[in-house]
C-alpha cells in the first residue's frame, strides 16, 4: 500500500471516528440532562419517575418524534462505545495517548458503552420494554449474584471502595479542571471558556458525589451481606434527601447533573479527538 493510501485509510479512520466521538458526548449530554431534570422534580416533591438512564429514556419515549429520538440516542452512545475502542486499538489524542494505562481505561469505557448503548437500543426496540430495568433493580441483582460467589463479600465490597475511589477522582479532576487539556481551548471565547468551567467544575463535583455515594452503599452491602443495601443511581440520589441537609441536597446535585449534562455538549464541540 502506498503512502498516500495509508495516509487516506488514517484519515477516513480519523473522522470517523471524531464523527463518533461527538455524536456519544452529546448523547452522554442529553442522558445526563435529562437524569438531573428528573432528579430536580423529586427534590421538589413533583417526581414520579426513575431518576436514572431508564427514567429519562422512558421521558424521551412520551415526546414526539420519540422512537426516533431513542434511536438516534441509541446510535449516539454506540458511537461513544466505537471511539472508546478506537482509543483501546489506536491510542488516544495527546502526548501521552498510546500509554497502556490509557488504553486500559479506554477499553474498560468502551465495556460499559457498549452496554449503555444495547440497553437504549433494547429500550427503542421494544418501544419502551426493554432497557434492562431500573439502575436500582440491576444493582441489587448484580450484588446478589456477586455476594453467591466464592469470596462474594470481599469482590463487592472491593467493587465498592474501587467506585468510591473513582468519584473522588472524578471530582478532584473536575477542580482541577484537568478537563482543560482535552480541549481546544484557543476556539473559545473568554466567557465561553468561563462558562464551560462552570459546567465542568460544577458537573463533575455532582458525578464524582455520586459514584462515591453509590460506591459507600456497595461497601455497605457487602460488609452487611446484604444486597438489598446496594443502591443503584435513582436510590443514591433520593438517599441525598434523607441527609440532615434534607431535598436541598439532592437539588444542589440533580443541578450538578444537568451542569455535566451540558458540560458534555461542551466536550462534544470543543473536545480534542
Amino acid at each position: 500500500m502506498t503512502a498516500v493510501g495509508v495516509g487516506s485509510g488514517r484519515a477516513a479512520r480519523g473522522s470517523v471516528t471524531e464523527g463518533a466521538a461527538r455524536a456519544g458526548l452529546t448523547a452522554r449530554g442529553v442522558i445526563y440532562l435529562l437524569v438531573g431534570a428528573l432528579a430536580l422534580q423529586i427534590a421538589f416533591g413533583e417526581g414520579g419517575r426513575q431518576a436514572d438512564r431508564q427514567g429519562a429514556l422512558e421521558e424521551i419515549s412520551e415526546k414526539p418524534l420519540g422512537s426516533f429520538l431513542l434511536w438516534a440516542l441509541g446510535i449516539g452512545v454506540a458511537g461513544m462505545a466505537l471511539w472508546r475502542l478506537s482509543e483501546a486499538v489506536f491510542g488516544a489524542a495527546g502526548p501521552d495517548g498510546r500509554k497502556w494505562t490509557k488504553r486500559l481505561a479506554s477499553a474498560a469505557r468502551f465495556v460499559f458503552y457498549t452496554f449503555v448503548a444495547y440497553s437504549v437500543l433494547t429500550f427503542a426496540a421494544g418501544a419502551g420494554g426493554g432497557g434492562g430495568g431500573s439502575s436500582d433493580e440491576q444493582s441489587k441483582d448484580v450484588t446478589a449474584r456477586a455476594l453467591e460467589l466464592p469470596a462474594g463479600q470481599w469482590l463487592v465490597g472491593a467493587a465498592g471502595v474501587g467506585v468510591s475511589v473513582a468519584g473522588v477522582w472524578i471530582a478532584v479532576r473536575a477542580v482541577m479542571r484537568s478537563y482543560h487539556k482535552h480541549l481546544r481551548l484557543g476556539g473559545m471565547s473568554r466567557r465561553t471558556r468561563r462558562a464551560v468551567d462552570v459546567t465542568g467544575v460544577g458537573g463533575g463535583l455532582a458525578r464524582g458525589l455520586v459514584f462515591a455515594a453509590a460506591g459507600v452503599f456497595a461497601v455497605r452491602a457487602a460488609i452487611d451481606y446484604e444486597p438489598d443495601k446496594a443502591k443503584g443511581l435513582d436510590d443514591t440520589l433520593r438517599s441525598f434527601a434523607d441527609t440532615p441537609v434534607g431535598p436541598a441536597l439532592l437539588a444542589c446535585v440533580a443541578a450538578g447533573l444537568v451542569l455535566f449534562g451540558l458540560f458534555s455538549f461542551a466536550m462534544a464541540r470543543w473536545r480534542k479527538v
